[in-house]
């Protein structure tokens, strides 16, 4: 049976607070696996709001933009490497052999990919299913393990909760 893990998110504020509670989650876990996460949602839901948060929270500095141009963004962090895509105008997932895609999927890296359904065929399985649904101005979160990586972080997410 898959876990699934459900939150009530209020506003962007509260979306880049979940981000740095999840990247604490994950981090919590002692090895150098690949991570990889699906951010699913409608345009505007939420899902580079919640990469910043998970970005930022591992150290970066900078402005966290969507890479819906360069199709990935990578930021070499102390903690981790992580590579946050952005599938939304890739017209042939073969166009992700351009770019190496299977380079990215490499020890110790976080794979944020949103569109994942855009590659289908040529990504790594995600660990974990985000999925963000608007809830009139606010949003709600809910995300499905579908590994045993995954697993993990969910087990790691509840316990943060206390």
């Amino acid at each position: 049976m898959m876990t699934t893990y459900s939150q009530y998110i209020a506003d962007e504020n509260s979306m880049c607070q979940f981000g740095a509670k999840l990247v604490q989650a994950i981090c919590n876990i002692q090895n150098n696996e690949t991570v990889v996460l699906y951010l699913n949602g409608e345009l505007g839901a939420g899902k580079t709001t919640l990469s910043r948060g998970i970005i930022q929270s591992l150290g970066h500095q900078g402005n966290v933009k969507s890479p819906t141009y360069t199709l990935v963004e990578e930021y070499h962090l102390p903690q981790k490497q992580v590579y946050h895509f952005d599938l939304y105008r890739l017209s042939d997932p073969e166009e992700l052999e351009f770019i190496g895609i299977r380079d990215y999927f490499k020890a110790n890296s976080l794979c944020l990919i949103e569109w994942a359904e855009k590659g289908q065929g040529l990504l790594a399985e995600a660990d974990l299913l985000i999925n963000i649904e608007y809830a009139d101005f606010a949003r709600n979160i809910q995300l499905v393990a579908t590994t045993q990586l995954g697993e993990k972080i969910l087990q790691n997410l509840t316990a943060l909760d206390g």
